[in-house]
C-alpha cells in the first residue's frame, strides 16, 4: 500500500511554498553568525595589537632592570677580573624576569657575535645573532644616534621574537629583551576557546528569542498562507479570519482579500442564477467560455403549468410570486442530489452533484437536462424521479391552498373574486420526458452568448408534456426513457411502464408510442390493476375492436380512458384505421 510523500512546506503543484518567516530567520541567522565572527576576529586582531603593544611596554621595564644589573656586572667584571661570572649573573637576572614560555634575553655585539643569550625553552642555538635584516637595522639606528627601541626578529629556527633593545656602551652590544611572538598567540588562541563557547552561547539564546519573536511577528503570516492555500487546494474562495489579527499592513492585505473574495463569490452566485451549474464549473476550472458544443446523448425533461393563461388573467403581476413559489421547489429537485448515488461530489464548485440542470426558464415552462455529468441509463432514472417530485410538490402546494381555503371559509363565506383567485392557485403541471441525441453547447456571438439544447428530442419533449393535457395524465415519456430506464435490473419492479397511446404529433410523419411512468413509490396499487385493464382495453383499441375497447375502458377508472370513449363515441374503427392517432394540436 502506497502513502503520498510528505513534504516539509506546502505544495502549489511541484512547487514548495517556503514561508517567508522561514527565510528572514536564515537570513537573520547568517548576519548575526557573520556580525558576532567578524567582529570577535577584529576584536582579537585588535587585542592582539594592543598585547604587544603592553608586552612592549612590560618588556622596557624589565630591559630597564636588565641594563642597571648589565652596569652593575660589568663593574664587578673589572674589580674581580671575572667577566665570564659577571655575564653568568647577568642570564640569572635575565631569567628571573621571565613569564612566558620562551622568554629571551641576548646581548648582541655590532658584528652579530653573542656576548650572551639565557632563553626559556631555548629553540636552537645562538652562537651569533642569525637576522642580518634587524641587526642592520640596529645598527643604522645607532649611527644616527638613536641607541633603543623596539625590535622584531627571526632565528635560525624561523621562530619570530618581538621585543624591545638598549645598547651597551661598556658591554659594547645590544641588549634585548624579547618574547617569541607564537607565545603570544597561543595566549590569544587561549582567549579565543573561552570567548567563542560564550558567543556561542550567546547566538543560541538570541537565535532562541529570534525564533519566538519572529514566529509571534509571522504567525498572522502564516494563519494567511494557510489559509489561502486551503482555497487553492479545495478550488473555492473564501474569507480570512482577521478577527485576531494585529492592525499592520499584512492584516490590511488579508482584508482586502477578503473585500475581493466578497465580490467574487457574490458575482459568481449572481453568475450561478442566471446560468447552468456546468457552464460556472467550465468557467471557474478554464478561466473561460467559447462559442462551442457538441452532440450528446442527453434525456430532456419539460415541465408546464396548465391553463397558465387563465391563471395570469387571474392574477395578474402576482403570478410572478406564484411562478417564484413554483419554480422554487421546481429548480431544488431538478438540481438536487441524486438519490442512486449520494456519493457524487462535485470537486470544483465543492457541491454535491445534481440529478440535472435547468436548461432554460421560459415563461411558465421549465426545461431540465440530464446526463452532462453521466451518459449512463440513470439520466432517464433521475429524469423521472425529478418528473414525480415536482408532480408530488405541486399537490402539496394545492394542498396548503386547500387547506387555507378551508380555514377561511370556516369562519367567513369567500367572495367571487376570491373563489377565482383560489381556483387560480391551484397550480397542476405535466411533465413530458424524451431523450436521444441533441445538440449542446454554447452559442450567440462573443459579445453575448448563452447556453442551449438543441434538437428533435428538445421538441418531441415539449410535445409529450402537451400530451398530458390531451390524456389527462401528470407524466408522458417515450420508449427512448421506457428502454433506457429497463435496461437496468435493478429498476425493473419499482418503474413500469404502460403505453398510453400511439400517436402522431404535429410536425411529424409517424407515430410513436407513449408510455406513463409507473413507480411504485408514488403511485397506488389501485392505479396498477387499473392500468392493467386499461392495457387490455388499448389493445382491442389498436385491433379496431372498439366495442370491446369500449366495454373495458368504462371499467377503467382512470381519466385516460374517458379519453378514449370521447374519441370513440359510439362508432366503429375507421376502414383505414392503422392505430395511430393524429393529433391536431401542438
Amino acid at each position: 500500500m502506497s502513502s503520498k510523500p510528505r513534504h516539509v512546506f506546502q505544495r502549489v503543484g511541484d512547487t514548495p511554498i517556503i514561508p517567508i518567516s522561514a527565510k528572514i530567520l536564515v537570513i537573520f541567522i547568517m548576519l548575526l553568525l557573520l556580525s558576532n565572527f567578524m567582529t570577535n576576529f577584529i576584536n582579537l586582531s585588535l587585542s592582539q595589537r594592543k598585547v604587544i603593544q603592553l608586552t612592549n611596554e612590560i618588556l622596557v621595564g624589565k630591559l630597564k632592570t636588565l641594563y642597571n644589573a648589565a652596569d652593575n656586572q660589568y663593574q664587578i667584571s673589572l674589580y674581580a677580573q671575572d667577566e665570564a661570572s659577571s655575564v653568568q649573573s647577568l642570564c640569572e637576572t635575565a631569567e628571573s624576569d621571565f613569564t612566558m614560555d620562551h622568554s629571551i634575553a641576548l646581548g648582541v655585539r655590532q658584528d652579530s657575535s653573542i656576548l650572551f643569550v639565557q632563553a626559556r625553552n631555548m629553540l636552537g642555538s645562538w652562537y651569533r645573532f642569525s637576522d642580518e635584516n634587524a641587526l642592520a637595522l640596529m645598527n643604522g639606528s645607532f649611527e644616527e644616534g638613536i641607541q633603543e627601541g623596539t625590535i622584531t626578529f627571526k632565528a635560525l629556527t624561523g621562530d619570530e621574537y618581538f621585543g624591545v633593545y638598549k645598547f651597551h656602551p661598556q658591554w659594547n652590544c645590544y641588549i634585548i629583551r624579547a618574547e617569541l611572538r607564537s607565545d603570544t598567540k597561543d595566549s590569544m588562541y587561549r582567549v579565543m576557546l573561552i570567548i567563542i563557547p560564550i558567543i556561542l552561547v550567546f547566538i543560541i539564546v538570541f537565535l532562541w528569542a529570534g525564533i519566538v519573536m519572529f514566529r509571534r511577528l509571522f504567525a498572522n503570516v502564516k494563519h494567511i498562507t494557510n489559509n489561502l492555500y486551503q482555497m487553492q487546494q479545495d478550488q473555492k474562495l473564501g474569507l480570512i479570519d482577521i478577527s485576531k489579527a494585529p492592525n499592520d499592513d499584512v492584516t490590511y492585505l488579508a482584508a482586502s482579500f477578503n473585500s475581493l473574495s466578497s465580490n467574487i463569490n457574490n458575482l459568481l452566485t449572481t453568475f450561478q442564477k442566471f446560468v447552468s451549474k456546468d457552464v460556472v464549473e467550465r468557467a471557474y476550472s478554464e478561466q473561460s467560455i467559447n462559442l462551442e458544443g457538441k452532440p450528446r446523448n442527453l434525456t430532456i425533461l419539460f415541465s408546464d403549468i396548465k391553463s397558465f393563461t387563465y391563471r395570469t388573467e387571474v392574477l395578474g403581476n402576482d403570478i410572478i410570486d406564484l411562478l417564484n413559489v413554483h419554480y422554487d421547489k421546481v429548480i431544488r429537485i431538478i438540481q438536487s442530489e441524486s438519490s442512486l448515488s449520494s456519493k457524487r461530489r462535485n470537486v470544483i464548485a465543492g457541491s454535491s452533484e445534481g440529478r440535472g440542470i435547468i436548461g432554460s426558464i421560459i415563461g411558465d415552462a421549465i426545461l431540465g437536462i440530464y446526463g452532462l455529468k453521466d451518459s449512463s441509463a440513470r439520466k432517464s432514472i433521475d429524469a423521472i424521479q425529478s418528473a414525480w417530485e415536482i408532480i408530488t410538490a405541486t399537490k402539496e402546494l394545492r394542498e396548503k391552498m386547500t387547506s387555507r381555503r378551508e380555514q377561511i371559509e370556516a369562519e367567513r363565506k369567500l367572495t367571487a373574486a376570491e373563489l377565482r383567485v383560489f381556483d387560480a392557485v391551484m397550480l397542476e403541471v405535466g411533465v413530458g420526458i424524451d431523450g436521444g441525441e441533441v445538440f449542446y453547447g454554447t452559442i450567440g456571438s462573443n459579445d453575448h452568448m448563452t447556453n442551449t439544447v438543441i434538437g428533435d428530442k428538445v421538441n418531441s419533449a415539449s410535445r409529450l408534456e402537451g400530451l398530458t393535457r390531451e390524456y389527462r395524465l401528470p407524466i408522458i415519456v417515450s420508449a427512448y426513457v421506457r428502454d433506457e430506464v429497463l435496461s437496468q435490473k435493478q429498476f425493473a419492479e419499482r418503474y413500469r411502464f404502460f403505453e398510453v397511446d400511439t400517436v402522431q404529433v404535429k410536425g411529424k410523419t409517424e407515430g410513436m408510442k407513449v408510455y406513463f411512468p409507473y413507480d411504485d413509490k408514488f403511485c397506488g396499487e389501485e392505479m396498477l390493476s387499473e392500468f392493467e385493464t386499461y392495457g387490455e382495453a388499448l389493445s382491442y383499441y389498436y385491433k379496431g375492436d372498439w366495442k370491446n375497447a369500449r366495454t373495458l375502458f368504462r371499467k377503467c377508472s382512470l381519466d385516460v380512458a374517458g379519453v378514449f370513449l370521447e374519441r370513440m363515441g359510439l362508432k366503429k374503427a375507421p376502414d383505414d384505421w392503422s392505430g395511430i392517432w393524429t393529433m391536431k394540436t401542438k
